[in-house]
C-alpha cells in the first residue's frame, strides 16, 4: 500500500490459451504474486494492455485507475492501482480469497 492506492505483483503469461486469473503463487522470497494470463502477444504492449483490461473487469475497477510501474517488458509485473488503499485492500481480499 501507499498513499495513493497499492501495487499489486502480477506475473503474466501472454499467447495463453485462454484469458484469465489463474491463482496466486508464491516466489522463492516468500512474496505473493497473482497468476495471469492474457491471449494477446507480448509486443508493443498489447498484453499488459490486455492485463489490466482482465484485472480492471476481475476487481470491478476502472482501467484508468491502473498502470504497469514496473516490468514493463517482464512477465513479473507491478501494478499500480489508484485509490483509497483501505478499500482497495478489501476489495483485493475479497479477490485473493475467490481464487483460492
Amino acid at each position: 500500500m501507499n498513499d495513493s492506492g497499492i501495487r499489486l505483483a502480477v506475473r503474466l503469461t501472454p499467447k495463453a490459451g485462454r484469458a484469465g486469473i489463474n491463482g496466486i503463487a508464491q516466489a522463492a522470497d516468500g512474496a505473493a504474486y497473482v497468476k495471469a494470463g492474457v491471449t494477446a502477444v507480448a509486443e508493443g504492449g498489447k498484453a499488459n494492455r490486455a492485463l489490466i483490461k482482465l484485472l480492471a473487469r476481475e476487481l470491478h475497477l476502472p482501467a484508468s485507475v491502473m498502470q504497469i510501474a514496473s516490468g514493463v517488458t517482464s512477465r513479473q509485473k507491478s501494478v499500480q492501482i489508484a485509490g483509497d488503499p483501505a478499500e482497495l485492500k478489501k476489495r483485493l481480499e475479497l479477490f485473493c480469497g475467490e481464487l483460492t
